[in-house]
């Protein structure tokens, strides 16, 4: 039985893990197996970028507001950290693209600190101030 990628993704998934398992390489649907593969690593790629921009707003406003500062700013913060930290542990490879993602993510932090701070964005450092060592331990 063949099922189709566009019409059941799941029963394709389980064909697919069975077809991989009993060695029937030759059955598989290379060309969207090969998309989801890539896809999934997309996926924790922008998981990382958009842990990164969460933890960055935050730090932002900590930093500019300080009359602000709260618990729930502080456990975000934590919490932040805990799951940059994990992503990056289970895909060590992505240590290699922390310069881009954190740049990326930056200016995202950014335009969310102006937003959710009512401060003028030329109040923020232009770039990142921090290294990765930094914003997972201030």
């Amino acid at each position: 039985m063949t099922v189709s990628y566009d019409s059941d993704f799941y029963g394709w998934t389980q064909e697919q893990a069975d077809l991989l398992r009993s060695g029937r390489l030759t059955e598989l649907d290379i060309q969207n197996l090969l998309e989801e593969i890539e896809a999934m690593g997309r996926s924790e790629r922008r998981e990382l970028e958009s842990r990164l921009q969460v933890l960055f707003m935050h730090l932002l406003k900590w930093e500019h507001q300080p009359s602000h500062r709260g618990k729930s700013w502080q456990l975000t913060i934590e919490e932040q950290r805990r799951k940059v930290s994990r992503v990056l542990s289970d895909n060590p490879s992505l240590k290699s693209k922390l310069p881009e993602l954190m740049a990326s993510a930056y200016g995202d932090a950014v335009i969310g600190a102006e937003r959710e701070t009512g401060l003028e964005r030329s109040v923020f450092p232009t770039s990142c101030p921090w290294t990765l060592e930094q914003a997972l331990s201030i």
